[in-house]
């Protein structure tokens, strides 16, 4: 992984670099390192530093996190920088009272930095360090519940020496050993004091609350380009869903159980429904899309046509990436 320090690197002198831990942890919320890695590449190759990151144009950084999702937390990121910058010189502060004062950085977060590129010894516990101390202490209070107990496992396990190696060891024990099915007990380093081993309930911990059923709302989006190749597109307000990046106009997004809304084209032309709908899933609900698409140079009501050279599929946010991509089937 390219934002991980080695033991031996730093037996050398190599100190990790909280800018690339933060900004890596930042990244794999919600996400997997498959995912994250050409993206954390892209990121350090583009801004090194945290101070390169603080300057950066907020669009060029939206842009750039398209594809990842949770777009919240790019906008956390831009504010964390510039926190970083303006408020501790631009050096992430070896500190977990001011790391946790920073935008976007919650007590997970926090306990990682402090850890990984700091040494300080802070309990570190992701989903898969909960799956681990879930199945060494047999626990079987179902998750979210379980979080202050598995906690307080984890901090009992916590060492002060070396207890970012530590915190990176069991979260990789978690991701490639006692994986969510079939774990592999037979290698594991902790078979021995291992409960749920002993027991015969490792297959089935950590146990978890059923989830509820995600709702399903339905919306429709207008695709509108210039017979130049520009595209009409506008920036979503910088609070809520989509925050602050690009996408196609179009209606609210309600509920299946209501009518789907047609909202008002952003420019009087006509308009052709796409054959297919986009079908996204969000945290909270299911999203179903109705395009409509034009060729037209009239003046919009809203939004601001985009020209090839300032815009690119690649900068939209996935489920309007979709919509583009369903214009050109």
């Amino acid at each position: 992984m390219p934002w991980r320090t080695s033991p031996a690197d730093k037996r050398a002198g190599t100190r990790p670099d909280p800018y690339a831990v933060w900004l890596s942890e930042v990244m794999l919320q919600q996400t997997t390192v498959a995912a994250v890695t050409d993206y954390f590449t892209r990121f350090t190759a583009r801004w090194p530093t945290v101070t390169d990151l603080a300057a950066a144009e907020d669009g060029d950084v939206m842009a750039e996190w398209a594809g990842l999702g949770y777009y919240a937390r790019a906008r956390n990121l831009l504010k964390c920088a510039r926190a970083v910058v303006a408020d501790h010189g631009g050096s992430f502060p070896a500190d977990h009272a001011a790391l946790l004062a920073l935008p976007g950085i919650g007590p997970y977060t926090a306990a990682a930095i402090s850890s990984i590129a700091f040494d300080l010894p802070h309990a570190v516990l992701d989903g898969n360090v909960e799956r681990v101390m879930a199945r060494i202490y047999d626990e079987h209070t179902p998750l979210p519940a379980a979080k202050p107990i598995l906690m307080t496992h984890t901090a009992a396990l916590t060492p002060s020496e070396r207890p970012g190696d530590y915190a990176q060891a069991v979260m990789d024990l978690g991701a490639t050993i006692c994986t969510p099915k079939s774990p592999a007990c037979g290698i594991c380093p902790w078979r021995d004091p291992c409960l749920a081993r002993q027991r015969g309930t490792a297959p089935e911990l950590p146990r978890k609350t059923p989830k509820k059923t995600k709702p399903v709302r339905h919306g429709t989006v207008y695709v509108a380009r210039r017979p130049d190749g520009a595209y009409l597109l506008e920036r979503r307000p910088d609070r809520g869903l989509l925050g602050g990046m690009l996408g196609w106009p179009g209606s609210d997004w309600v509920d299946v159980s209501i009518e789907r809304p047609a909202g008002t084209p952003p420019v009087d032309t006509t308009w052709t429904k796409v054959q297919g709908e986009v079908r996204h899933t969000f945290t909270h609900f299911h999203l179903i899309l109705t395009v409509m698409l034009t060729e037209t140079d009239a003046e919009p009501h809203t939004g601001r046509f985009l020209t090839q050279a300032e815009f690119g599929p690649s900068d939209l946010p996935t489920v309007m990436r979709k919509a583009f991509d369903l214009t050109r089937h």
